[in-house]
């Protein structure tokens, strides 16, 4: 089998929000991007040389608008089946992300109140609900799908043969993508700790790259030093009581 190359599709901005088209036997889409993007990914997918009819699969990696948003509008003109993880069935279901948001610092509290990340979009029910590593070599692609908790229960990343990991919004570029380089949390996590465990946990499948939900490919190194950075700084805020997770009920404290 080919290997699994991957393709960013900008949905917002250069790299603000990003899609991702995985090439193989047959053609992936990771993320369905903000709503009203659907056309927008379809015709990009077309520019690549690909017919869209010959989507094998839409991975959603998360219940957040910018990545669930336009899932319905790409399954209609796809045709092809969607895929999330069960933890994050309500928002697909009710066209909601769970709120109230929880910041991970200044840029999360400005974005906070933005009516943009508080719409009600086309909800979806996946074709295929995974709890667990799921292989996608049936689909046309050598990759996985990895559950990686913690920004949202479940979150999930792709990592190809190649190693690239397809990343979500497990990390970020910093300033919701505007700084290219440079590793960053995403303006929300609900999980601060158990994003980070997630992290690690890819960090150790030596990934050759992280393609991200916000701006350009991150070098595993750099991330690394990052990840030890923010494991220093998350621990003195859980001492000082002032780390917020949402709980299982979806109720932060």
């Amino acid at each position: 089998m080919s290997r699994t190359k991957v393709v960013p599709i900008p949905v917002l901005g250069r790299h603000t929000v990003n899609a991702y088209l995985l090439l193989g036997r047959r053609p992936v889409i990771v993320d369905a991007g903000t709503p009203g993007s659907g056309r927008k990914i379809h015709e990009q997918v077309r520019a690549h040389g690909v017919d869209p009819a010959d989507v094998s699969l839409i991975v959603i990696t998360h219940g957040h608008i910018d990545h669930f948003g336009s899932a319905a509008e790409l399954h209609r003109l796809t045709g092809a089946p969607l895929v999330g993880h069960a933890a994050d069935l309500a928002p697909f279901r009710t066209g909601r992300a769970r709120e109230p948001y929880l910041p991970t610092g200044p840029m999360g509290r400005l974005m906070a109140g933005h009516r943009s990340l508080h719409l009600e979009v086309p909800p979806f029910e996946p074709d295929v609900i995974v709890t667990g590593e799921t292989d996608l070599e049936d689909f046309g692609v050598s990759a996985r799908i990895m559950p990686t908790p913690g920004h949202t229960a479940g979150s999930v990343s792709v990592l190809t043969d190649r190693g690239d990991l397809v990343a979500g919004d497990l990390i970020a570029n910093s300033f919701f993508g505007l700084v290219r380089g440079r590793p960053a949390n995403p303006p929300f996590h609900d999980d601060p700790l158990g994003n980070l465990a997630s992290l690690r946990r890819m960090l150790a499948l030596n990934p050759a790259n992280l393609h991200v939900g916000h701006g350009t490919p991150l070098q595993p190194d750099r991330v690394r030093r990052w990840a030890d950075r923010e494991h220093r700084r998350l621990s003195r805020l859980r001492a000082a009581g002032r780390l917020p997770v949402r709980t299982e009920n979806g109720v932060p404290r």
